[in-house]
């Protein structure tokens, strides 16, 4: 349990880093798509969010923590469908860094007491909540990279 935890702290200071990675990107910059992508850097911040209630939460038969307009919007096969507005944009960072404390809280607490078995296109079978929060990290470094690309060309 306590490998779990430490993990889930490593994924709350790799949402820090994302977040001071854009900090001073315009609002304009965040909701950009350059050309050859289809999404953009503040649909895949909010899609960290989205990816780790749907990996622990749903696949555990629990209900999201989150509101669902930060959640069904950014789940993977979707797409920006509007411009967020800078105030949106906030709230979509608090969300990012809360749901990490809540999702330690509620481990903390045994609430995953069951998971639905999932096989990820990565070759990588997740068959526990631990698995799942193991995951998030690798799933998390490959949207720092697209972020990063989006980042030079916006």
């Amino acid at each position: 349990m306590t490998d779990t935890i430490a993990t889930i702290a490593q994924i709350k200071n790799t949402r820090i880093f994302i977040l001071e990675l854009v900090k001073d990107l315009s609002t304009e910059q965040l909701n950009k798509i350059p050309s050859g992508f289809n999404n953009n850097i503040i649909w895949n911040i909010a899609h960290l969010t989205a990816a780790q209630q749907n990996m622990c939460y749903i696949r555990s038969g629990l209900e999201i923590t989150v509101e669902e307009k930060y959640f069904s919007p950014f789940l993977s096969g979707t797409k920006p469908e509007k411009f967020i507005e800078q105030k949106e944009i906030d709230l979509i960072y608090n969300v990012l860094l809360n749901s990490t404390d809540r999702l330690a809280a509620d481990y903390s607490s045994h609430i995953f007491l069951k998971f639905d078995p999932w096989d990820k296109r990565y070759g990588m079978k997740l068959n526990s909540i631990e698995d799942a929060i193991n995951f998030i990290p690798f799933h998390e470094g490959m949207h720092i990279g697209y972020i990063m690309a989006l980042k030079k060309l916006v």
